[in-house]
């Protein structure tokens, strides 16, 4: 990256990246973490062929086909409740098809509109000139563009999108033929968003489940659903002993913890999830639809240490991030 504090940021899975309230950065430091980690896992990979029962090779039935100079365009939308306030994101964005370097095909997408919390933000030249390249061909990977220049407010919209088309990625890869294919990607690594300074421990730890829920001959799509889910040993280091026991169903595989200007540390961890639902056009492979749901359950002490074990009674609430997409 250009720039050395989105280096710090990023240099471990979409989101820390400074919102409007402080639930908003919670999620956004999860979802630019999973941005980061997603690279590792989708890798350039031969396409895996599918063979009939008659012994003949057939192409599989979840890839993308692209076409040069096809237009893509998305609209985006983010409703974000915290235990204090609700906002929101919606934005625009188009490109069209074309190749990389290598040949590739790939999506050079714009970002033409944005909506804060139903207020029209105005984009400078910077964030206009900004492409968002993505990809789901055969030997291509993903990866978060340099993201200095471009306005705080598109932050959520690149990174979301970004999501959609990493778990989309992730379903190509697998050999899902079927309604109710299902396979588990084991990851777990931890991913940090800790800058050092505010946020001195930030860490989460996710596996994919990757379930092919549904095909519509008729209509000739796909449904998938792609979950992240605690893994059964999250990866992340907890800094104190209270942390171990349980917030969620699953063992806890979020934690962060922020030093306040006052010197006190506000320490959370908890069970983070997303549930992802997308629809995909089965002729061409490309995305028509597609929801996020991204609760995170937080267990929160305000602690006067930085080893936090002296520490106020723990407060228990829920972020929950619903996420919509559509193309046009």
């Amino acid at each position: 990256m250009n720039n050395p504090a989105f280096d710090r940021l990023l240099a471990v899975r979409p989101h820390t990246i400074a919102r409007q309230t402080k639930s908003v950065r919670l999620a956004g430091a999860i979802l630019l973490s999973v941005g980061l980690a997603i690279p590792v896992l989708l890798q350039p990979q031969a396409a895996k062929q599918v063979t009939s029962p008659s012994g003949s090779i057939t192409q599989p039935l979840l890839a993308r086909r692209y076409q040069d100079g096809e237009k893509i365009a998305y609209t985006i939308s983010c409703l974000n409740r915290s235990r204090s306030n609700t906002s929101g994101y919606e934005a625009h964005a188009e490109g069209v098809v074309g190749k990389d370097s290598s040949g590739i095909s790939v999506e050079n997408l714009a970002w033409t509109d944005l909506h804060v919390n139903d207020e029209q933000i105005r984009l400078s030249a910077a964030s206009l000139a900004f492409r968002e390249p993505l990809s789901l061909a055969q030997g291509s990977k993903l990866a978060i563009p340099p993201l200095g220049k471009v306005q705080e407010g598109l932050i959520g919209p690149i990174g979301d999108l970004l999501t959609f088309y990493a778990d989309v990625k992730i379903a190509m890869n697998q050999k899902l033929g079927r309604a109710g294919d299902h396979a588990y990607v084991k990851y777990g690594a931890p991913n940090s968003w800790a800058n050092g300074t505010r946020v001195v421990v930030g860490e989460d730890s996710i596996d994919f489940d990757v379930t092919l829920q549904s095909i519509d001959q008729k209509a000739q799509t796909a449904t998938l659903l792609v979950r992240h889910v605690s893994p059964a040993q999250p990866q992340i280091k907890l800094p104190a002993p209270w942390m171990s026991e349980r917030v969620g169903n699953a063992a806890n595989n979020w934690v962060q913890v922020e030093k306040g200007s006052d010197g006190k540390y506000v320490a959370g961890v908890g069970q983070e999830t997303f549930n992802v639902e997308i629809k995909v056009a089965l002729a061409t492979g490309r995305i028509l639809s597609a929801t996020m749901d991204n609760p995170i359950e937080v267990s929160e002490r305000v602690c006067t240490d930085a080893a936090l074990t002296t520490c106020g009674t723990p407060e228990r609430y829920t972020v929950h991030r619903e996420i919509t997409l559509s193309a046009e």
